[in-house]
């Protein structure tokens, strides 16, 4: 409605506006402005993708490219080999035996009554091993001693009646067939007593069989009969005897073992004493140093055509008893005069199928395989006849991490003298 002011009042009159009305669009042009709307979301939606992957891109130039880097050259330790003055050596197989060995039989048949001794002790010469029942031989003893007495009387009647005989002859009331008997007589009597006192022998040997005792200090297996079985024995062995236990001496002890013909050769022209007592090193099969030592005393008199090697042995001191018969020590011979050697720890060497291989580093830190032969062990060393170099820088630790012809950062290590 139209307000209208009125010139001749002084009222004021409030003019009032109807509130504006929303234009309706212009028909068919609503579903067109709808898509428009829709498209531009998806405009802006893309340029800030676009947006973002260009400001990725931008942090990524500015720290450049990324470099890739080559690994380190692994480390190793390396040690020049030790020069020595090394005496020719050969290491032989040798195995222990007992310098005294017995087995304890039965010589005389009985029961098995009493044991004095613990299984695997160390007994002594003449202690008491076994008790077989004495009693029948004490009664054949008896027996044999009155035997003894009964040959003593007919001696005594044998001399009386040829002291008649001799006085009847004088008297010419007898003749000299009848002292020719009694002489004959009383020499029968002298043979009787001469079994007799065999027989109290051999009764009184069989009663000192029936107690056991040991031949030699030593030590005692096992019992292998018990208390209260039946033995059978037999002191010239012509019958089957029962075997009670086993004796070995402890000390001193032999090691045994065989040499080539050629090592035996080498052996015999370099050997500087005239007789054969030549000290000798050796080590159990669980040690790592010769440490152990003995004298080699005995070398066989022929080569074994068989087996073309010589049966040689060692003495050893066993005090403690501690080596024992059947177990295997490796020993060292001297064969020939000190040279000029190499020594390498032993942990430096490997296997290459047959070979023996030490990896060494050359002037450029490249690591250079060399075939080597090697020789016994000398003081922990091994020691290296030829294939190595005195200059060359072998590699004693990283062994793991070394391969032929690869780049190494080698740290020098000293090699302590021996």
């Amino acid at each position: 409605m139209d307000a209208r002011a009125d010139l001749g009042t002084s009222k004021s009159v409030v003019t009032k506006f109807p509130p504006p009305r929303e234009r309706a669009p212009a028909p068919g042009l609503g579903p067109l402005l709808s898509g428009n709307h829709r498209k531009m979301q998806i405009v802006i939606a893309g340029a800030l993708v676009a947006l973002a992957l260009a400001i990725y891109l931008a942090v990524r130039l500015s720290h450049g490219p990324a470099v890739a880097t080559a690994p380190p050259n692994p480390p190793v330790t390396v040690s020049l080999p030790i020069s020595k003055k090394v005496a020719s050596q050969t290491s032989f197989l040798g195995q222990f035996a007992a310098v005294e060995a017995v087995e304890i039989r039965a010589q005389v048949g009985g029961v098995l009554t009493e044991i004095h001794f613990q299984d695997g002790q160390i007994v002594k010469k003449g202690d008491l091993l076994f008790v077989i029942d004495p009693r029948p031989f004490e009664i054949a003893l008896a027996t044999a001693n009155a035997a003894v007495k009964t040959a003593q009387a007919q001696i005594a009647l044998a001399q009386a009646q040829l002291w008649r005989a001799q006085q009847l002859k004088r008297s010419d009331y007898g003749t000299a067939e009848t002292v020719d008997q009694r002489a004959a007589d009383l020499s029968v009597a002298n043979a009787a007593l001469d079994t007799a006192n065999s027989n109290v022998r051999n009764a009184q040997l069989d009663l000192d069989y029936s107690r056991v005792k040991a031949p030699f200090t030593g030590r005692v297996s096992s019992h292998r009969v018990s208390v209260g079985n039946l033995v059978s024995g037999s002191r010239e062995g012509t019958s089957p005897t029962t075997l009670l236990t086993t004796i070995v001496s402890v000390d001193p002890i032999w090691l045994n073992f065989d040499m080539s013909e050629n090592e035996y050769l080498e052996f015999a022209r370099n050997r500087t004493s005239a007789g054969l007592s030549e000290p000798v090193n050796f080590r159990l099969g669980d040690e790592t140093q010769s440490s152990r030592h003995g004298t080699l005393d005995f070398i066989d008199n022929a080569i074994d055509r068989g087996s073309g090697t010589i049966h040689a042995r060692v003495t050893a001191s066993n005090p403690d008893g501690f080596l024992i018969p059947g177990t295997f020590a490796r020993l060292v011979v001297s064969t020939g005069q000190p040279q000029d050697v190499l020594l390498v720890p032993e942990t430096a060497l490997s296997l290459d199928q047959s070979n023996r291989v030490l990896m060494t580093v050359a002037d450029d830190n490249t690591i250079v395989a060399k075939t080597v032969t090697v020789g016994d062990l000398h003081e922990g060393m091994r020691v290296i006849k030829s294939g190595l170099a005195p200059t060359d820088h072998v590699i004693v630790e990283g062994l793991q991490r070394a391969m032929p012809g690869q780049k190494v950062t080698p740290q020098m290590q000293q090699a302590a003298s021996r």
